[in-house]
């Protein structure tokens, strides 16, 4: 054999070895339980379910003290989020392209499927009813800030079965014309209560758009321009989304919250660079996740109104939902 066939032959042999290797202490992390392993139960209301960032797993604390004792489950998850005793994990996977799985979870967190998707997890959310999860991922790129970037949005529909693997096939109107383009991009999914709507980011022609859609029909209408990661209200009528409202790369964006009765908008206070996908701890209040200068990350809470100044309420955790 020549030297360039063993050094290649050698060469795949070190990617297959790393490839095991990786897969393998993907597999045993998940199997191997930390020492303060807590049973949760996503069926018992007042907590707040979370990915703590010291252990990356998935945990809950309670509404009336976020900061006092974590029970902190067996599934490491890069996000989480639960509705309704249902929950959705999601855990990158080894290999030697970016790819994740999607773990639908029941009430006591024991695995109801999971499910296997090309790159890097994103975005989650539950319906409130527990009848639908969807999911974003980057595709290309990694970052909203930057141009270039491409995302897949998935939706699994529980009750029914089925999965949508990839909502840019929904039928988009803007102003009332058939949008044709192929520059089509959607993540940030929000459901409404019925089971039957959601909201979700839209890019197309260099703009962004809050877009309203029909899951019987698959199709969707723009609602306004200018609005990413949705975040719908428990009493479905208010959205809180990131709004661009600079060109600086590192504090593009700022918290709004839309009426949808009304059209009204309006900025909430001291939320420059919130890069996430808010949530609703209560119908006057929303969290989110916010870097600090270290790198860690906490879960602020600020009031609807922009009234009062956003607080820490959750010390190194990220990807709150309210069970």
């Amino acid at each position: 054999m020549s030297s360039r066939k063993r050094f290649g032959t050698l060469a795949a042999v070190g990617v297959l070895l790393a490839t095991v290797a990786v897969a393998y202490t993907v597999q045993a992390a998940n199997r191997a339980a930390p020492a303060d392993v807590t049973a949760i139960d996503l069926a018992q209301p007042g907590q707040i379910l979370f990915r703590d960032t010291a252990s990356g797993r998935a945990a809950a604390v309670a509404i009336g003290d976020p900061g006092g004792p974590r029970s902190v489950s067996a599934w490491a998850c890069d996000r989480v989020y639960a509705a309704a005793a249902t929950a959705v994990c999601l855990q990158p996977t080894a290999g030697l392209t970016p790819a994740f799985a999607a773990v639908v979870l029941d009430r006591y967190l024991a695995e109801v499927s999971r499910a296997r998707h090309p790159g890097i997890p994103n975005r989650a959310r539950v319906g409130s009813g527990g009848s639908h999860v969807a999911f974003t991922a980057f595709v290309t790129g990694h970052s909203y800030a930057k141009e270039g970037f491409s995302t897949r949005t998935s939706i699994v529909d529980i009750a029914n079965n089925r999965t949508y693997g990839d909502i840019e096939t929904l039928q988009i109107y803007h102003e009332g014309r058939k949008i044709s383009t192929l520059d089509v991009n959607l993540w940030g999914v929000t459901f409404a209560a019925d089971g039957k709507r959601f909201y979700a980011s839209m890019s197309t022609g260099g703009k962004t758009y809050l877009v309203e859609a029909d899951i019987a029909t698959w199709e969707a209408r723009t609602l306004r321009e200018n609005a990413e990661c949705p975040s719908l209200s428990p009493d479905g009528h208010h959205i809180v989304f990131k709004k661009r409202v600079s060109d600086d790369g590192a504090r593009p964006w700022q918290l709004y919250v839309l009426d949808l009765r009304s059209r009204a908008e309006w900025a909430l206070p001291s939320t420059l660079n919130v890069d996430d996908q808010a949530a609703w701890l209560d119908e006057k209040t929303v969290m989110y996740s916010l870097l600090r200068e270290d790198g860690g990350t906490d879960i602020w809470a600020s009031a609807v109104t922009g009234q009062s100044p956003p607080k820490l309420l959750i010390a190194n955790a990220s990807s709150p939902s309210v069970l």
